[in-house]
């Protein structure tokens, strides 16, 4: 489990296409400075698997699910990446819940500068957009947010539901946040208790109890 709170920007140092699968190789000094084989580190919002660690970097594979619901495969040598540990037992919780399990990609819309902070539009696909709500939480790239508005499609100005988020100079200068352009992929993570309260709703209206 982790917090989507990133302790550090990673940088892609080597992608190796092993055919149904990807592993890549990452520089992070802080992530790694106590990491061991079978550690879980998220990367850009996504539970990745340290298959091998030295000297500030650490290797994982990237399987074909992950692919496909992700934009991993979209990482070339040079890109940074969002990177967090796995959350201690004890430790303060201070962002949300996050699982690591990404439910699918969105892209950024557009971008609103103010003087002290940064309102980011991210359109995402229709079938995630139920389970966001003003002041609620949202992962975006392993980042947790807190989203300012949601419209649905049928009101959009585009032909997405897209949702926005208000970024603070931290965010934008630790994350990668900071330099996503418009058109950009991101990796979204919906909270978890949205999912669990929809299922056990659908349950009892349906008169059932598992």
């Amino acid at each position: 489990m982790f917090t989507g709170l990133i302790e550090e920007k990673g940088t892609i140092i080597s992608v190796e296409d092993l055919g149904d699968s990807l592993r890549l190789t990452i520089r992070g000094p802080l992530v790694t400075s106590d990491a061991h084989h079978g550690d879980s580190i998220a990367v850009s919002g996504v539970c990745l698997t340290v298959m091998a660690q030295d000297a500030g970097t650490f290797a994982a594979e990237v399987v074909k699910e992950s692919l496909d619901k992700t934009s991993l495969g979209d990482l070339r040598v040079g890109d940074e990446v969002n990177l967090e540990r796995a959350t201690q037992a004890g430790a303060r919780l201070g962002g949300h819940i996050v699982q690591g399990h990404v439910d699918g990609t969105g892209r950024v819309i557009d971008r609103t500068p103010s003087e002290h902070w940064e309102v980011v539009r991210i359109g995402l696909p229709p079938e995630l957009a139920r389970y966001l709500v003003a002041k609620g939480s949202v992962t975006v790239d392993g980042t947790s947010l807190t989203v300012v508005e949601v419209v649905d499609r049928q009101e959009s100005d585009t032909s997405e539901p897209w949702f926005s988020i208000s970024l603070i100079p931290t965010t934008l200068a630790e994350t990668t946040l900071g330099s996503k352009a418009p058109g950009d992929r991101v990796n979204l993570e919906v909270d978890i208790l949205a999912k669990y309260v929809e299922r056990l709703l659908g349950a009892q209206a349906e008169g059932k109890t598992a």
